[in-house]
């Protein structure tokens, strides 16, 4: 059975990467896209009714990934609205939109594998754990792994890049690693300006950190 991808976890919390590039109109637009996702997340409390909102949100981010095209920028977070709305879907459509978001994701991640410190290879990683591996999905947890350690080299101390690599940790049961990335993200920076975003997530993580214990 097809688990529930991060966003929708987390990802599926969806990775919410750094947003600052050469060109501030489309930075803007990008954070519109980021904003919008970030008060779906964690401010609509109704399933069916992120579902729909995502749904909405991803022909918007189509639009801006036109109005900038060959930027890694707005593919990025296309990709990320597409497996957000793949964590709210249906059993029968988890998978086909996670492949999609895993295409776009990949086409963000070619044109520039360093995109928004690293966020490309971090949603990417989210993805190859979280969908399962053959023969029903594509998921990878060596291909996980890789994604994760180039993201944590671009942004050591970013909150999602530690976040989504000590949830993967615990995963594939490492919780020592795990507290130890956890921790480590709880000390980032807070980021005023996306709030939702900044105080949803540290919730995820501190919820992650006390399912997990002291122990081990």
């Amino acid at each position: 059975m097809i688990r529930m991808l991060i966003a929708g976890l987390a990802l599926f919390a969806a990775a919410a990467p750094a947003i600052a590039s050469d060109n501030p109109a489309m930075d803007a637009a990008v954070k519109r896209i980021n904003d919008q996702w970030a008060h779906i997340r964690y401010e609509v409390p109704n399933r069916e009714d992120q579902y729909r909102q995502l749904s909405a949100l991803e022909g918007q981010a189509a639009q801006v990934v036109a109005r900038y095209p060959g930027r890694a920028e707005p593919l990025l977070w296309q990709g990320i609205v597409v497996s957000e709305e793949a964590a709210r879907a249906t059993l029968l459509k988890q998978l086909g939109l996670a492949t999609r978001a895993r295409d776009i994701l990949a086409q963000a991640y070619t044109i520039n594998p360093k995109v928004a410190d690293g966020g490309a290879a971090m949603s990417l990683g989210v993805l190859y754990y979280r969908v399962p591996g053959f023969p029903i999905g594509f998921g990878s947890t060596k291909r996980a792994r890789t994604y994760f350690q180039q993201a944590l080299v671009q942004e050591p101390a970013g909150l999602d890049n530690n976040f989504f690599y000590g949830d993967f940790l615990h995963s594939t049961g490492n919780d020592k690693g795990a507290r130890v990335f956890l921790q480590r993200a709880l000390k980032a920076p807070v980021d005023p300006k996306r709030p939702v975003w900044d105080a949803g997530r540290r919730a995820e993580i501190r919820d992650l950190l006390a399912k997990i214990g002291n122990g081990g």
